[in-house]
């Protein structure tokens, strides 16, 4: 029992990191290979042309958090090259709280504050409490 108790920590870590890479990845997968991302760009763009906002942004943006929810996703659940990737997920959810701001200023967060805790919890624990992962393999 004492062994397992030793890896309550690594544990949580580990789960936290693979489910938050889940989140993303599931999203980017269905941007890109479902919904596609010309129907992304259109989705927005009529919204936020009204407000002025010129289509080079939002297709900007769109194959931003598309691809990075992905790419970003997979690299979590791998554990690799974790830090780099929750800095460039935590500008994924800066762009996406400018763009659902933009949309609706009251936003329902329900699909982004989870995402953001994790990014938060998984940036604040020790490097070393991330046992389980390539990096901590590859790059110890």
């Amino acid at each position: 029992m004492e062994i397992l108790n030793q890896y309550h920590i690594v544990a949580a870590i580990f789960i936290a990191r693979v489910f938050l890479g889940i989140l993303f990845f599931f999203q980017g997968y269905d941007a890109i290979f479902n919904i596609k991302i010309k129907q992304v760009i259109e989705t927005y763009h009529n919204t936020f042309a009204n407000k002025g906002i010129p289509k080079f942004f939002t297709v900007c943006a769109s194959w931003f958090t598309c691809y990075t929810a992905l790419i970003c996703g997979t690299l979590l659940i791998l554990g690799l090259f974790e830090y780099s990737t929750l800095y460039i997920l935590g500008i994924n959810l800066i762009i996406t709280a400018i763009g659902f701001g933009i949309n609706s200023p009251m936003w329902d967060t329900r699909f982004v504050l989870p995402r953001l805790i994790l990014i938060l919890f998984l940036l604040i624990v020790p490097q070393n409490w991330d046992a389980w992962s390539l990096d901590r393999l590859f790059f110890k």
